[in-house]
Formats: structure tokens, sequence, C-alpha cells
């Protein structure tokens, strides 16, 4: 079991990701990895990965349109608008601040699809007001990572329709078939777990006050003075068709699409700047997506490699047929891996090839079966250093240099949603 080809190369690819290797070429060395040890030869290996890189193609394509609407809502000055919206009715109360950030990162995923690409517009602007009220940006870092994350984990809308639609592909790629509502209706529970994370981080862990050098913005009096004007309306009005066209058609990308077209035809956008507003777009998500299209790769290599059974026997000799300890190792796996790749999109494939006869061969249900898949790629991405769902956070909290990325947003992050999603994650396992 020990030297066995999945099990080396997902070892391999967890080592050479704490190692900071690029996470692209740590996948593909991992990869060639696993068709040597299987004794494949490396020219089909890579034929094997490349041919499996489609599987994820939508969901690349998704990304790279999100990140070019992102783009064009960013060059309108609606999130800087929101800032100073925001600020004009906390007052004092800083749980409440907190709890309407973790709302504002919900609607990033799914309501106005941008996902992290607001954090470094709206953020900033906020943090002489965070420091005025003394709040702990620990707590601003849980609330943003929690609307990153649970809303993908728990709704089937905007990234989230993208998850649930890996979760459900990669499923059935291995031999499990369930529907989109299945996914849904079962990783619920996880979503509650992180809801209590979130509210352990703001209304106990980082209550208190916590000091901050007071830091200045520059046009600062020019946010002062802006108002919402006929292009951020228009704006608003492309995502909401964006959200629509998304549930209607259940395609991301053609809601992406049809949002970019009507900020087009009523000149909110500059025809000869979506060069720039697509270049830009890459530049924010292409990484992502191109994980993605290299994770699904790898899943087929896993496959090729005909070892995964063999492996799945061998964890079946350890737990000893005990489902409790079967969902406790697997979520450990699965909290090493995506800590290493630091993507819970790109794991699905690579824990799904593992997951699906393992959980099978231990009597789980497809619903069981969903949850452990679903907590295990999420597990990690909280408190990962190479996940967006930490690096977007602290891009925004620390643009005065005063927000450490380990220890205000890692493990602060770590602590309070990887725990609840291995609890929750367990006993949704045997319960569903």
């Amino acid at each position: 079991m020990f030297f066995n080809p999945v099990l080396i190369s997902v070892l391999t690819m967890i080592v050479l990701c704490l190692l900071n290797l690029n996470v692209i070429l740590a996948i593909l060395a991992s990869a060639l990895v696993a068709g040597v040890v299987a004794g494949i030869p490396v020219s089909e290996t890579m034929n094997i990965l490349i041919a499996g890189m489609g599987g994820n193609s939508e969901t690349a394509l998704s990304y790279i349109l999100l990140g070019a609407l992102a783009m064009a809502v960013n060059k309108t000055g609606l999130a800087t608008i929101l800032a100073q919206k925001i600020s004009s009715i906390v007052g004092g109360r800083k749980s409440f601040l907190l709890l309407i950030i973790g709302l504002i990162a919900c609607f990033s995923q799914n309501l106005i699809p941008v996902h992290i690409a607001f954090i470094p517009i709206l953020i900033p602007p906020l943090l002489k007001l965070m420091n005025l009220m003394k709040i702990d940006r620990r707590g601003v870092a849980c609330a943003l990572t929690f609307g990153l994350k649970a809303p993908y984990i728990a709704l089937p809308v905007g990234f989230g329709l993208i998850f649930h639609t890996i979760i459900r592909d990669q499923m059935t790629a291995n031999g499990i078939e369930v529907s989109l509502d299945m996914i849904w209706k079962s990783v619920w529970i996880l979503g509650f777990g992180m809801f209590l994370g979130l509210i352990t981080a703001v209304f106990l862990s980082y209550r208190g006050d916590r000091e901050y050098a007071e830091a200045q913005f520059e046009k600062e009096e020019e946010i002062e003075d802006l108002k919402m004007g006929k292009s951020h309306y228009i704006t608003l009005l492309a995502a909401i068709l964006a959200f629509v066209v998304q549930l209607t058609t259940g395609s991301l990308p053609l809601g992406a699409i049809c949002a970019l077209a009507i900020m087009t035809a009523t000149k909110v956008l500059d025809w000869n700047k979506l060069d720039d507003i697509v270049a830009g777009g890459i530049g924010i998500m292409g990484f992502i997506a191109f994980v993605m299209l290299v994770a699904a790769g790898f899943g087929d290599v896993l496959r090729a490699t005909n070892s995964i059974e063999p492996l799945v026997e061998g964890v079946v000799g350890i737990v000893g047929g005990s489902k409790l300890l079967g969902a406790g190792l697997m979520l450990l796996i699965g909290l090493f891996v995506t800590m290493g790749i630091g993507t819970s999109f790109g794991t699905i494939p690579i824990l799904a090839a593992i997951y699906c006869p393992l959980a099978s061969s231990l009597g789980f249900s497809p619903a069981g079966i969903i949850v452990l898949i679903a907590a295990a790629g999420a597990l990690g991405d909280a408190g990962s250093p190479a996940s967006d769902s930490t690096l977007g956070p602290t891009s925004g909290l620390n643009a005065d240099g005063q927000h450490n990325h380990i220890w205000d947003t890692c493990v602060p992050t770590f602590l309070h949603y990887n725990i609840p999603l291995i609890v929750f994650g367990v006993v949704g396992a045997i319960l569903f």
C-alpha cells in the first residue's frame, strides 16, 4: 500500500507545494511521478493528462469571464461608493461592520460574482474606520473568508454552481450518479458549521480592541464626494442580469457575457478598452483557471494507473469497516491535499477519484459521499497560504502593512473554519 502510485503521487504533490513550488508545476510533476511508478511511459502520461484537462474547461472559462466582469465593475468605482455608504451606517458597532463585510463577501460569490476582486477595492478605504473603532483585523479576515467559502459550499449559484457542478461531474466520472439538487441538499450542514465558526470569530475570539497605527490613503477626499451615477446603476443592472441568466440557463459563462454586453452597449465600458478588460480578467483569474484544468488531467492520470482500487482496499483494511474512522481519515487527507495546493475547486477531481470507491466500499450513501468530497475539498482552503480565500483578505487588510498573512489571516481562518468542517463533515457523512 505504501508504494501505491496514487499515494506516492499525492504525497509528492503535497511536499512540492509545501516547499513553495508553483502549484501547476507541482501537479504536473506529481502526475509524471504517478505514471512512472505505475509503469506508464512518460509521453503517454502527458497525453492522458492533456486529454483530461478538458473536464474542467467550462470551469476555467467561467473564471476568465468572471475575472473580466470583476475588472469591469471595479472600473466603474461602484465598490468605492459602497465603502462610503458602509462607513456612514455602521456607527460604532464592530460586530455589525464585520457581519456586513461578510455579507458583501457572500454576494461576491453569487449576486455580483467578482470573487476576491472586490477586496483590494473595498477594504483599504475602510481601514481608517476600522482603526478608529479598534477592530481586530483577524475578525475581518474571518468574515471575508466566510463569505468567500460558505456560499460556494452551500449554495448552487455563482461560484457555488461551479463547485457543485464539479462535484457532480467528478462523482459521475467515478461511477456514482448524482444530480445537482442532491449536492445542495447534502452540503447545507457544512455551511451551518462554517456559520458557527463565523459567529465564534466575530462575537468571541476577536471582539476585543486592537490598536493599529493611523493610515492615510490617497484620494481620500475623492471617496467622500463620490455619488451614485448612471453608470453605477447600469452596472448593478448588468450584475442582476448575469445572476438571472445564470439561474435560467445554468451557465455562469453566459451570464458573465450578458453582463459585459449590457455594460458595453450602454457605453459604461469603452469598446476600445475591452482588450484591457479581458486581459485584466485573465490576470486575476487565469492562474486559478489553469490550476483547475491541470488538476482535472491529474485526476485522469491517477485513474489510469489502476492503483486506486488497491489503495481503497488498503485503507479499508486500516479502518476495519468503521465509517467514523473512515470519514475522519478521508477528511484528514483532504485537509493536507487542499492545504498543499490551495484550491478547493482544483482538488475535487483528485479527491473524487479516491473517495468515490473508498466511501462506497465503506457503505456511505451518495449523499454522505457528497458531504465527504465537498468537506475534504473545502478543508484547507481556509488557512492555506496559497489559497485565494486567504490571499484575498490579506491583499486588502495589509494595504497599510499592518496585517500578517500567516498569523492574522491563515491561522485564524484555519482554526475557525477547518475544525467545524471536519466535525460537521463527519456527522453529515454518517447521518445522511
